[in-house]
C-alpha cells in the first residue's frame, strides 16, 4: 500500500508497471520491500549487505532475483522498465553504491533510471549494526564495530552523507523519496547531510513520511 500510494500521490500514476522503486534493507519488516514492488507491478531493486537475508528473501520466495554486480543490476533495470516486467532484484551490497551508480547513469547519459526511492535500514540503531558504511566490506565493519566503534561511528556519518547527496541529485531531476520511519532523515541530519526542507524550521525535512504523507 506505500508503494502504491506514493506511486499515486507523486508520480500520479494508478499503474506502476515500467516504474523504478529503488530502497535498502530485506532484514526484518524490510523483507516486505521485495513483495510489494511486484504486487504493485513495478521494478524493485533492493539493496542488501547481508547475504543471508537475502539468501532468506530468495528462498521464501518474496524476491526473484539477487546479483552482486552492479553493472548486471542497471542492465537487468533497464530490460524490465523497458518491457513492464515486474520484478524484485536483490542487490548484494551497499545501498550507497547502487544511489551512486544511479547517479553517474543520470550523469553520464542523461537518463533518471529511479522514478521512487526510500530507504529500510536500521537507522534508529544506526551505530550498532542497524546501518554498515559504504567504505567497507560486510565484515569489515562488523570487525570494525567491534575494535573501533568510534571510528564505525564516524564512517556512518560520512556514509549517511553520501547516500542523502546521490538521493538529492536523482529527487532534483523528479524522482520521489520518502522517509520510511526509520531515522533514516533524523540521522542524516545529525551526520550533517542536506536534509533540511528550505524555508522551514529545522525540524522539518525535504523528504515526506509515509505516515503522515502517504498512509495519513
Amino acid at each position: 500500500l506505500t508503494v502504491l500510494n506514493a506511486g499515486r500521490r507523486y508520480l500520479k500514476a494508478q499503474d506502476l508497471s515500467g516504474k523504478v522503486f529503488v530502497t535498502s534493507g530485506l532484514g526484518g519488516m524490510s523483507g516486505a520491500q521485495a513483495k510489494a514492488a511486484v504486487i504493485a507491478g513495478c521494478v524493485g531493486i533492493i539493496a542488501e549487505v547481508d547475504e543471508a537475508a537475502l539468501l532468506k528473501r530468495h528462498k521464501q520466495g518474496w524476491l526473484m532475483e539477487i546479483s552482486n554486480n552492479l553493472d548486471h543490476c542497471i542492465a537487468r533495470l533497464r530490460e524490465a522498465r523497458k518491457n513492464k516486467i515486474a520484478l524484485s532484484l536483490g542487490y548484494h551490497g551497499n545501498v550507497v553504491d547502487l544511489w551512486e551508480r544511479l547517479v553517474h547513469e543520470l550523469d553520464t547519459t542523461g537518463e533518471l533510471l529511479v522514478d521512487l526511492g526510500s530507504d529500510q535500514t536500521s537507522c534508529h540503531n544506526p551505530f550498532n549494526g542497524g546501518y554498515y558504511p559504504v567504505q567497507l566490506s560486510f565484515e569489515e565493519g562488523k570487525q570494525l564495530l567491534s575494535s573501533n566503534p568510534g571510528k564505525f561511528r564516524t564512517l556512518v556519518q560520512e556514509s549517511l552523507k553520501r547516500h542523502v547527496a546521490a538521493i538529492n541529485k536523482l529527487a532534483d531531476k523528479g524522482m520521489f523519496f520518502w522517509d520510511y520511519g526509520n531515522a533514516f532523515l533524523l540521522e542524516a541530519q545529525r551526520a550533517g547531510a542536506d536534509v533540511a526542507k528550505k524555508g522551514a524550521n529545522k525540524t522539518e525535512f525535504r523528504y515526506p513520511s509515509y505516515v503522515q504523507h502517504i498512509m495519513g
